[in-house]
């Protein structure tokens, strides 16, 4: 009898394999389990309720990527494509310049944008795509995985630089107490005084390294071909 408490993991096995909707897949998954579990339908909902009062960050970063998955699905990509389309003479190496610098002013903030798959795939790769288009019609596959590539580097470079500058953040938390652990007593404003220059370095070379990647791979495929 044990093993019926495993039914909802067999839900989702099989509802993936049938290539269902997955919220519909989760879903039903967790309900079958609270009743087989003897939990029932109202300790599901307490159970959900306290997950989402002590992991709140996460819970908000999981309703992020549902109404972006859902503005994706209804046209947010061609949007942002058409939008940038408008703007003459700019690259994608420019637009993802402009929001590696950006997320790390905002990463500085501890203001998170939803990351990858929040921000950067449905919004900052069409329009780094879109300005590819707006030129040459049709964007080389191999130039679209490369600008896949500096799209989500440029969220890593913005965020990992630049999120010890905030006071207390998470990443300037865990430098103190390696630094601790090593025997050195940091303070928080010491540290993000340190991550300055070397933020700013960052960025400054990841903007350039994206302006000159763009020109480089523009030339490779399309004029020298």
């Amino acid at each position: 009898m044990e093993l019926i408490k495993l039914l909802g993991i067999l839900i989702i096995i099989i509802g993936f394999a049938l290539k269902k909707d997955a919220i519909l897949i989760i879903i039903s998954s967790a309900i079958v389990t609270a009743l087989v579990g003897g939990l029932g339908i109202s300790g599901l909902l307490d159970v959900l309720g306290s997950s989402f009062v002590k992991n709140r960050s996460i819970a908000i970063f999981i309703i992020i990527i549902l109404v972006t998955a859902t503005l994706e699905r209804n046209g947010l990509k061609e949007v942002a494509k058409k939008l940038i389309s408008k703007v003459k003479n700019v690259s994608s190496g420019t637009i993802i310049g402009i929001y590696a610098i950006m997320r790390g002013f905002f990463s500085s903030l501890n203001v998170s944008f939803g990351g990858v798959a929040g921000f950067v795939k449905p919004i900052i790769l069409p329009m780094a795509i879109g300005s590819v288009e707006a030129k040459v019609k049709k964007a080389n596959e191999n130039h679209v995985e490369e600008i896949k590539g500096m799209c989500s580097s440029s969220e890593n470079i913005g965020n990992f630089f630049c999120n010890v500058l905030f006071i207390g953040s998470p990443g300037a938390l865990l430098v103190q107490s390696k630094l601790e652990d090593l025997g050195y007593q940091v303070s928080l404003v010491d540290l993000a005084k340190v991550e300055i220059p070397v933020a700013i370095v960052a960025l400054v070379l990841g903007v350039l390294y994206y302006y000159f990647k763009d020109r480089m791979l523009y030339k490779k495929y399309y004029i020298d071909k």
